[in-house]
């Protein structure tokens, strides 16, 4: 399986990339790493139409057809960001900079490029994402002599072959990986690619299924489903269509994650992604029909979340609990035999309140939950919850659940990811649903009929007691109180 891989990579771009940081690190409008990636995000989709525009151009002379370009001349890459003199050299004189470049991007490329949102033919075409994106962002950037600076270090990158695209798309992940250790919600932008890879795995989704994931942030799912299923060999013309225009599917509330779903997915090769910008959760599932189901679902929906009771009431079973309302929505969004893989806070096994109990009752009887994985805790940085990892098919009730303990044998942390290698044995035994000291299997005989708890109670380490670090203490300690302070919240909303 095709994988961007771990290592880093010694590139083309590496400089590039973080010369454009250090120019936006000393802007007064770009204060965070997401305001780092958003502000790159935007040129970087600019100087990636201007190349997706030249090769249609190149196909369509090819062809003995005359291409019809996307954007007007004025305001096309090549026009109005990097004029160049005869010689292939910047044009000084026409290349705007300072505050005539401000005042042209905030009051004339911005609006403009919005208003293809209202132009194009349907929400499947690249007019469509060009005018979303460009009314959810607006350039932070203050000073239009480092707005000049980016552009000029953007326009050194090059989206014509396979290795600069895959390079390009490599960085930028490592950008959203930045973001994700960045605090300020960024863990919800990023889930380790090797726990999105095993996932993938196990779901071994194939040619021609549908893949969805209701909660995309920065369409990690999406992108590495791709890279799985472009790399299987003897792929036919139709095949490469298919995965372009009818496999990938997801919707995104947050404006700044709808942007990063977009261009991650453009930079994995998929040109026209299928994301809609929407609040998954404002649909009322009873109104899902089956046009609308999909084969596979692959999500890590935001945990902790506080939903409203508009909100709610679009679920049989009531709950603040953001997690717990996705849950409900991708099992009902599923296929007869649709198989879905879904990264949920650990607490969902066992916690007793009402709401949980009724939906372990709704999967165990409706989907057959036959893996859970129980990663450890630094799995997901700066979380500070522990997480497992569902794994079920829809249509037939749970007899028996495996369960597999990951134990990476160290303390995970931000020097200390999870990386490929500690998900092999998971794979691998997983296939069989082999007991090891690291996984077993459980029967729902055995399973409280009245709770229905899936509590991780490893056999084979009953009699042993986990010292937690002081680290993980802490962090459980932070995620409580967060917990805590929201539930006082609601409290107050009803008093």
């Amino acid at each position: 399986m095709a994988c961007i891989p771990t290592q880093k990579i010694p590139g083309m771009f590496e400089q590039t990339f973080k010369n454009i940081d250090d120019i936006l690190h000393k802007d007064a409008g770009c204060t965070s790493e997401l305001d780092y990636t958003e502000q790159s995000s935007w040129l970087l989709f600019l100087k990636y139409l201007a190349a997706l525009e030249a090769d249609k151009a190149v196909e369509a002379q090819l062809d003995g057809k005359k291409y019809k370009a996307i954007l007007d001349p004025d305001y096309r890459w090549e026009n109005w960001a990097a004029p160049k003199t005869p010689d292939g050299k910047l044009d000084h004189n026409t290349a705007l900079v300072g505050p005539d470049l401000i005042e042209f991007v905030n009051d004339k490329l911005f609006p403009y490029l919005h208003g293809f949102k209202q132009r194009a033919t349907g929400p499947d075409t690249i007019e469509y994402k060009i005018g979303e994106i460009f009314g959810e962002i607006k350039n932070r950037i203050q000073s239009g002599y480092n707005l000049r600076e980016v552009i000029d270090r953007v326009d050194e990158l090059r989206f014509g072959t396979q290795q600069e695209k895959h390079e390009l798309s490599h960085l930028y992940e490592a950008k959203i990986k930045n973001m994700g250790n960045a605090g300020r919600n960024g863990g919800e932008y990023y889930t380790p690619r090797p726990l999105i890879r095993a996932m993938i795995q196990v779901t071994a989704p194939q040619i021609g299924e549908r893949i969805y994931d209701g909660a995309v942030g920065s369409a990690g799912f999406l992108c590495e489903a791709f890279d799985y299923l472009s790399t299987k060999p003897n792929l036919s013309t139709k095949d490469h269509r298919t995965l372009q225009t009818k496999t990938f599917y997801g919707k995104e509330k947050k404006s700044l994650a709808y942007v990063i779903a977009i261009m991650n997915m453009i930079l994995h090769g998929i040109e026209a992604p299928n994301i809609v910008h929407a609040n998954t959760l404002a649909d009322n599932i009873s109104d899902i029909q089956d046009k609308d189901r999909y084969d596979i679902v692959l999500a890590n929906p935001p945990f902790g979340g506080k939903e409203r009771k508009e909100v709610q009431q679009n679920f049989p079973i009531k709950t603040g609990e953001t997690a717990f309302l996705f849950l409900q929505h991708f099992i009902k969004i599923l296929k007869a035999g649709g198989r879905g893989a879904i990264v949920i806070k650990n607490t969902f096994l066992s916690n007793t309140d009402n709401a949980s109990v009724s939906l372990r009752k709704l999967l165990l009887e409706s989907c057959n939950l036959h893996t859970v994985l129980d990663c450890p805790g630094g799995t997901f940085q700066g979380a500070g919850v522990k997480t497992v990892v569902l794994f079920f098919v829809k249509g037939s009730p749970t007899r028996k659940v495996w369960y597999y303990q990951l134990d990476p044998g160290r303390n995970m942390g931000k020097t200390n990811p999870l990386n490929d290698k500690d998900m092999v044995q998971f794979v691998e035994l997983q296939r069989r649903f082999a007991d090891s000291a690291q996984s077993w299997s459980v029967d729902m005989s055995t399973v409280n009929a009245a709770t229905f708890d899936l509590s991780v109670k490893n056999p084979s380490t009953a009699d042993m007691v986990t010292h937690r670090s002081p680290q993980e203490i802490m962090d459980e300690i932070a995620a409580l109180d967060t917990e805590s302070a929201e539930v006082l919240a609601t409290i107050r909303e009803l008093m």
